[in-house]
């Protein structure tokens, strides 16, 4: 079984509760269900998580609710324990550089952090 934790940056916050918070309720409870789902299937479906190609080993969340797709984005710290670090709502068919930058980054920050 995977283990999912947040990133949080040095002042403590964490920027995906923040995203997480915007979210109406029924969103809520749809990334809950993909999050569960992260968690406990051996393999997961790339319809809710792939690894992202051309990036220094991150991952996406994919979650669809009714038109609005939302991504979480992540890394893996060991085997089983995944680093989501970015949230974003996805209005193109491709992930914006700036979104990707942003979660390396933050992966580089939490990297350095636990040396």
């Amino acid at each position: 079984m995977r283990q999912i934790i947040f990133y949080q940056n040095k002042s403590g916050k964490s920027p995906v509760k923040v995203f997480l918070s915007k979210l109406t309720p029924q969103q809520k409870k749809k990334t809950a269900f993909v999050l569960l789902l992260i968690k406990e299937l051996k393999v997961v479906p790339k319809e809710y998580f792939k690894k992202l190609k051309g990036t220094d080993k991150l991952w996406e969340v994919r979650i669809q609710s009714g038109n609005n797709a939302f991504r979480l984005l992540g890394f893996f710290d060991k085997a089983e324990l995944i680093i989501l670090n970015h949230g974003f709502a996805k209005k193109t068919q491709k992930i914006p550089k700036k979104e990707i930058s942003l979660a390396i980054k933050r992966k580089q920050t939490y990297q350095k952090a636990k040396k």
